[in-house]
């Protein structure tokens, strides 16, 4: 495949975020040309539809990349069959429903020889790369992550959230959580609390304490609960000040003066990723946000707290 050629892609499970970021943003780009799309419930207009991945692979055989944004329980068989189609496949966050699974993905497209790529967007957000090289070049006191949104804002109606494997609160967590592996030192979580509503089977909160190799205490506070302004920070205090990474990563401000801010762009700069990725014949899939997550889930005390209803 050479640059000058699209790349021939498929879109599977055709919702919110499908439209609201991976469409225009293979609209915008010359990597890609999109001849077809797989859902059970949404559509793509001006071309193939199609009820299922099996479907679309079989009527549309030229297609040469999927990317995959069902909701995680159910992109494992998506991603084995579009893989031992020969399909380079790019994963909607988060990768999978369980580490073990997505491990398998890495195995099956190294033997493929395709493409695999875990897209985690909010690495990508605009001041994340400030914050990380701000960070590279001090040294770190103290540091803590505050992830608070509403539930009924982001994902309204969505049942499967609250399913096993659905992830809860870890469904926005998990991007604090890549923005964090990506930005401060290595670390392990060493307790963690997670509250789950009592006719729920995911978590609304989560109360959670990180450790880095040289001691130094990471908290992280999710919370599906916040009304008003929403917050997604990382913050930090550190010898050259204090550091406060906004915004989902939108906005970096150190001791109070904004020095990084830029128009958003995560899912352009994924795909072009992902295109170089196909091209070169590589695979970028890193499950660290991931397996703190499932560590999470390993170690937290389960609290029930009151039902939740949207």
């Amino acid at each position: 495949m050479t640059s000058a050629q699209p790349i021939r892609i498929g879109i599977v499970g055709v919702g919110k975020i499908v439209r609201d970021q991976h469409l225009p943003a293979l609209a915008a780009s010359s990597n890609y040309r999109l001849v077809a799309a797989a859902s059970r419930h949404g559509k793509v207009d001006d071309i193939p539809n199609f009820p299922s991945i099996e479907a679309m692979l079989e009527a549309v055989p030229e297609i040469e990349a999927v990317s995959l944004c069902m909701p995680p329980q159910f992109r494992y068989d998506a991603a084995r069959l579009a893989l031992e189609a020969r399909k380079h496949v790019f994963l909607e966050k988060p990768p999978g429903a369980t580490v073990s699974e997505v491990e398998h993905l890495k195995t099956l497209a190294r033997r493929e020889g395709v493409s695999l790529f875990a897209s985690w967007h909010s690495r990508y957000a605009p001041a994340v790369e400030a914050a990380r090289s701000f960070l590279a070049s001090s040294r770190i006191r103290s540091a803590a992550i505050s992830w608070k949104e509403d539930v009924r804002r982001w994902h309204p109606n969505q049942e499967w959230i609250w399913t096993p494997g659905g992830f809860g609160v870890f469904d926005p967590g998990i991007n604090a959580l890549s923005i964090a592996t990506h930005i401060l030192p290595p670390m392990h979580i060493a307790s963690a609390e997670l509250d789950f509503p009592e006719n729920r089977d995911a978590p609304i909160a989560a109360h959670v304490l990180f450790r880095t190799a040289d001691g130094m205490d990471v908290p992280m506070e999710l919370d599906w609960r916040q009304t008003g302004p929403q917050s997604w920070d990382i913050t930090a205090e550190t010898d050259k000040g204090a550091m406060l990474l906004s915004g989902g990563g939108a906005r970096l401000a150190v001791d109070g003066k904004v020095v990084a801010e830029e128009k958003e762009a995560e899912y352009p700069e994924l795909y072009r990723l992902f295109a170089d990725l196909v091209r070169s014949g590589r695979s970028d899939v890193d499950l660290a946000p991931l397996q703190h997550v499932a560590d999470a889930f390993m170690l937290g005390r389960r609290n029930v707290v009151e039902a939740f209803h949207d």
